[in-house]
């Protein structure tokens, strides 16, 4: 097995799973020296072997695992094999869809690194409006490529990165992997786990899942208060093996549509303004009888609202609060918003990827990964709950998540532009009846033998359900 399956396994601090293992295929699956599939077919089956923990306590019983690289690696890209075969006739407006995600790639575009005065290189992120807006404020420039390209020329890249740091937008100068190591903010991450599983207070043990159903998570329930990819990620994960996931937004907040639509599976959406103190209530009542909490709000967003960990582990003893960000939770970054493109540019993947220009990976990696990675946690930290009893705080970020990746081995790969066979995703891919309309999508990637990993519920639209639990 590689050494990224077994640094996941170190941190699960049990016996050595007995089950069979088989991870299939090779990389390169794409164009990167980076391996992309067999990094994240070892984080998928440590996530098998984190369910078949809670099979065991429940059955005795272990299942057999398996992921294929290629899938593995197309799991990192997951929202490009989403799409609409046959709009709903009613409903959610196709139309509109289709803008939003025209400029969602207007946005990813503008969000690669650029040139800057200094001789370096500098990627301004425009993720979500608000936060483009407050970059082109810096800048002073109008929302398109090459206006941004000259502003960002006029600029030193570290000057540019403090500034926009300053006004809440995102941005970061490109790295080598030496500098990072060098930086404060990468020491603060090389001396904490890849996955830190914090104990916030005592309670007493409790069984995991339902007596006599058939899915390794019946019975759990799961608070998804995340956007974009990583934390809806481990939501949806979480809902493969059986978990009950309620996703909690407000209306105001922005969201990516494509990214929600494929992070969406197995799902129920409802609206909740936390600023609101009838709805902040409404989020504290589904608290009492949640088993998991996961967030990737930025620091005290939550904690001013009654909603830090240890206010959680109050109201409901035993909770998994699960904590996604960017740069760690500690050091002078802890507090900057970040995305996938930021943790590439500041950690030296983008370095490495580009040679003597920065480029970003084939794939969103650190954004996925970290999702994965987030899931796996929580069903250590569910495991512990059930031996040993306790609340516990699971922190994972997109900088750890690049250092992991970074760790591994490198390969060669015969051109660029390598794509993965559509005929080799063709026992994964899903055509599923959504409120969208027909839609093919990517379906589970991990196979295991007793328990298949599956979706319950269709993707669902924002704020279509009441904020209650189902069971």
């Amino acid at each position: 097995m590689n050494t990224a399956f077994h640094e996941l396994l170190a941190l699960r601090g049990l016996e050595s799973p007995t089950e069979a293992i088989d991870l299939v295929g090779q990389d390169p699956v794409l164009s990167t020296r980076f391996t992309l599939g067999e990094t994240a077919a070892a984080v998928f089956a440590a996530i098998g072997v984190g369910v078949n923990d809670l099979w065991q306590l429940q059955t005795g019983r272990r299942q057999d695992l398996s992921v294929k690289l290629s899938h593995a690696a197309a799991a990192l890209r997951s929202y490009n094999y989403f799409n609409v075969e046959e709009p709903a006739a009613s409903g959610h407006d196709a139309s509109a869809a289709s803008i939003n995600w025209a400029l969602q790639q207007q946005r990813q575009r503008i969000s690669t690194p650029h040139p800057t005065r200094d001789g370096r290189y500098f990627l301004p992120h425009m993720g979500l409006p608000h936060l483009a807006q407050r970059a082109l404020d810096i800048l002073k420039c109008d929302y398109e490529l090459e206006a941004v390209i000259n502003a960002v020329a006029g600029w030193d890249a570290l000057a540019l990165e403090e500034a926009i740091a300053a006004v809440g937008g995102c941005g970061a100068m490109v790295r080598t992997a030496a500098e990072w190591a060098a930086h404060p903010q990468g020491q603060a991450l090389a001396g904490r786990p890849l996955v830190e599983i914090i104990k916030i207070a005592d309670s007493p043990p409790e069984p995991v899942g339902l007596a006599g159903t058939r899915r390794p998570l019946s019975g759990l329930k799961v608070l998804d208060l995340t956007r974009i990819l990583a934390g809806p990620t481990c939501a949806r994960t979480l809902a493969e093996h059986g978990a009950e996931v309620l996703m909690v937004t407000a209306e105001h907040l922005p969201q990516a549509d494509m990214f929600v639509r494929d992070t969406s599976h197995g799902k129920r959406s409802c609206f909740l303004n936390l600023d609101v103190d009838l709805e902040r209530q409404q989020l504290h009542d589904l608290v009492r009888t949640a088993d998991v909490f996961s967030q990737g709000y930025r620091p005290d967003v939550l904690a001013n609202r009654g909603l830090s960990p240890a206010a959680l582990a109050e109201i409901r003893p035993g909770i998994i609060y699960t904590s996604m960000n960017c740069y760690g939770f500690d050091g002078p970054f802890a507090d900057r918003a970040g995305w996938e493109q930021l943790a590439q540019a500041v950690t030296g993947i983008a370095a490495e990827q580009g040679g003597d220009r920065p480029a970003l990976l084939p794939a969103a990696a650190c954004d996925y990964t970290t999702g994965y990675l987030a899931a796996y946690g929580t069903l250590l930290a569910l495991g512990r709950r059930a031996r040993e009893g306790g609340a516990y705080h699971v922190r994972v970020s997109l900088c750890q998540s690049a250092m992991y990746l970074q760790r591994q081995r490198r390969v060669d790969y015969t051109h660029e532009g390598m794509d993965i066979d559509p005929r080799d995703l063709n026992d994964i891919v899903k055509l599923t009846d959504s409120p969208y309309g027909k839609i093919r999508h990517l379906g589970p990637v991990l196979r295991m033998t007793e328990t298949p990993p599956r979706w319950d519920l269709p993707s669902t639209q924002l704020g279509s359900h009441e904020a209650a639990w189902q069971t």
